[in-house]
């Protein structure tokens, strides 16, 4: 017979679990967002637990365990990654044929430039953003830095595509004292939402408590390769989303602002509200004022996109706060 000198018992081993569990949240819940304490709490959970843990939209710091919900996979022809960027289908999907079950019967054309915003839309006097991608080319940040307070810069695309220009505008920002982030612009048949988040982060999308560096970007909205939700039933994509938030929290320790329209948002997701208490909300309307109707679960949005041009380069931000806000939002994710 073996022996049993040294083993722990069972019982002993998963009431020492809660205990740790327990004492980890406990801290978690009392220390400060940017507190040392919570680095070491946050990790000892991950040790106890096999979670890690991430900050949310309200600041709060929480455990997180990445999930791996099976989604369907099968790959488009993929043409144009260097023309697909933020907003860069709202137009194509005006004109694409009517859909069925929340699927175009024809598939959507190739993305062609936004509308610019109706002249009436009252655009808040926040701080001031763009967000941009190869389109846009090497920028001369030492002319635009002055006129804007924050930059979002395009980083990849499913599990294929980096952005050729990423180094000058995702460094370029920082270097000329701007706050900055990365985002992904997603393509759910392609990979899995897993696989495109280690994607993400692994070429530039990830966090740090710099305080000049945004939490990363999820950009989900229209197909620009066929019907506008990927052939994804509205649970799918739900399961697929969660996969990418929480494999980015779990690794990045902040989730990630999710980017879409309100319209593809109820379309393809059922208009979920299951990301509103942990994410920041990036709506896309070009037409309303105020950033228009939310989907279900925001109060409020974080970030707006009101037009795709303007005197600066790419499209056209405000963040919903004072700067303050924002810089705490790059401080605490």
């Amino acid at each position: 017979m073996a022996s049993t000198a040294g083993r722990v018992p069972r019982r002993t081993l998963a009431l020492t679990s809660v205990l740790v569990t327990a004492a980890v949240a406990a801290s978690l819940a009392t220390a400060k967002p940017d507190s040392p304490s919570v680095a070491g709490a946050g990790d000892a959970a991950s040790a106890a637990t096999g979670a890690s843990w991430a900050h949310t939209v309200s600041g709060k710091i929480v455990q997180v365990a990445p999930t791996h919900y099976l989604t369907p996979i099968h790959p488009e022809t993929l043409t144009h990654p260097d023309a697909d960027d933020m907003g860069s289908t709202l137009a194509g999907i005006q004109l694409a044929a009517a859909t069925v079950n929340g699927q175009p019967s024809a598939p959507a054309p190739a993305p062609a430039p936004a509308p610019a915003p109706a002249p009436n839309v009252v655009v808040p006097n926040g701080p001031a953003g763009i967000d941009v991608s190869s389109n846009q080319k090497p920028i001369s940040w030492a002319k635009v830095a002055p006129h804007v307070d924050f930059v979002y810069a395009k980083a990849t695309e499913g599990t294929y595509y980096t952005n050729p220009e990423f180094d000058n505008q995702y460094e370029g920002p920082y270097d000329y004292g701007l706050i900055r982030g990365a985002y992904h612009f997603a393509i759910p048949n392609n990979s899995s939402g897993t696989a495109q988040a280690d994607y993400f982060v692994a070429r530039g999308g990830g966090w740090s408590a710099d305080g000049k560096t945004l939490p990363g970007a999820l950009d989900i909205e229209y197909n620009p390769y066929g019907p506008e939700c990927y052939g994804l039933t509205a649970g799918q994509m739900v399961n697929w989303i969660r996969n990418f938030v929480t494999e980015y929290a779990a690794k990045t320790h902040a989730f990630p602002v999710i980017y879409s329209t309100t319209n593809w948002w109820k379309t393809c997701t059922g208009n979920s509200a299951a990301f509103a208490a942990d994410d920041p909300f990036w709506v896309a309307n070009y037409g309303t004022s105020g950033g228009g109707p939310l989907p279900s679960g925001w109060d409020y949005y974080s970030f707006w996109q009101y037009s795709d041009a303007s005197t600066q380069p790419g499209d056209q931000d405000v963040f919903n706060g004072a700067y303050a806000d924002l810089r705490t939002l790059a401080v605490n994710g």
